[in-house]
């Protein structure tokens, strides 16, 4: 077997000390420097329009300094009104402006203390939050889709698995770059930030409670180190693999894996099928793209298709699932279908009418 970088890969598992961190999409993407900017912004605007307030209102003012109140004593006044440190130096003495500061000036102090102590108990806050959304997110988080690697193949897959009715709250992202988990936290994914072949990584996407687990990692050695541990965290989950080289699929395979899709030999048969079919190539190309056009989908076998052969379904039946066997629309032993085998069939999918697996409007009985 052709493994790449095996020492890269044991140096890695002798690491103890490794960053990871679970980051959950938020709704709010206003940058933080943005939004304390905006709100001091709002703290000197009333600062000013404070000491206008006073300032125009002057003459009901006493300075114990010299009497009288210029512009400078007016930010003053404003500035330790609104903080609540009172000198008590410089005293509003009409009535005028008495009832300027009982009905303008201690809502805009109120104002401005909530904006300052707000900001700063957010700040002290936001920790807790995320706290709290984490180990919520954890409670609620049960037969979810863990995507390792979110490239082009992970990014396809979770698009393909969406499509089907899957919720963006059901699928978790895990890639050790934290460009990627960014990506997909903007995307409305959960994302782990680490390497998917420790185990305290893939504790922290919640794998040992996943339904089905997506490996699209860069590299085949990569790939056999997180579906060992995968396979070792949960043993009913449904793993699928992407290699690049055929020659590793057994491995995958005997690491635990359920299914191993070639990528570099499917592409390259794709290739080629267009070269010697540019309609079949067309053809295989819009199977693959998920959603619109023709898609391939697995459904069971209703009352009314009981007793009838693969060619007398309505639907184009690729292949019957019986048992533990998947038998070809015109295997011999497939006979008249039964009421327990289920069905992949063709579809024709429009952007406005999906087919999901199991979800597709069937006839009557």
């Amino acid at each position: 077997m052709k493994l790449p970088g095996q020492d890269v890969i044991a140096r890695q598992a002798d690491e103890h000390l490794v960053t990871h961190r679970v980051k959950l999409p938020r709704k709010v993407v206003e940058h933080p420097i943005r939004q304390v900017a905006k709100r001091l912004s709002i703290a000197l605007l009333l600062l000013v329009l404070t000491a206008l307030i006073v300032y125009l209102d002057r003459d009901g003012y006493n300075d114990n300094a010299d009497g009288t109140l210029d512009f400078l004593d007016a930010f003053y006044y404003a500035t330790v009104t609104l903080s609540t440190t009172g000198y008590g130096d410089i005293t509003p003495v009409s009535d005028s402006a008495r009832l300027t500061n009982i009905f303008v000036i201690t809502p805009l102090r109120v104002m401005f203390l909530i904006i300052l102590v707000g900001t700063t108990l957010e700040a002290l806050t936001e920790r807790t939050r995320e706290e709290w959304r984490l180990n919520r997110w954890r409670s609620t988080l049960r037969d979810h889709t863990v995507v390792v690697g979110f490239g082009t193949k992970g990014r396809s897959a979770i698009r393909t698995i969406c499509a089907t009715g899957l919720r963006k709250e059901q699928v978790v992202v895990v890639d050790p770059s934290g460009k990627a988990i960014e990506a997909a936290a903007a995307d409305g994914y959960a994302g782990v930030i680490g390497d998917a072949t420790r185990s305290e990584v893939l504790k922290r996407a919640e794998v040992y409670r996943a339904k089905q687990i997506i490996i699209a990692t860069q590299r085949d050695d990569t790939a056999v180190l997180v579906t060992l541990t995968a396979r070792q965290l949960n043993r009913g989950a449904k793993i699928v693999v992407a290699v690049r080289e055929e020659e590793n699929a057994p491995l995958l395979k005997q690491s635990g894996a359920d299914a191993v899709i070639t990528s570099a030999s499917a592409a390259g048969r794709l290739l080629g099928l267009s070269v010697l079919s540019p309609a079949a190539g067309m053809v295989m190309e819009d199977l693959i793209q998920q959603g619109t056009g023709l898609d391939m989908v697995e459904r069971p076998v209703i009352k009314a298709e009981v007793g009838r052969t693969p060619r007398e379904i309505d639907d184009l039946v690729v292949s019957v699932l019986r048992g533990h066997r998947v038998l070809g629309y015109d295997d011999e032993n497939v006979g008249t279908l039964e009421l327990t085998d289920r069905l992949i069939t063709i579809v024709r999918v429009t952007p406005a009418r999906q087919v999901a697996p199991d979800m597709r409007p069937l006839p009557r009985d």
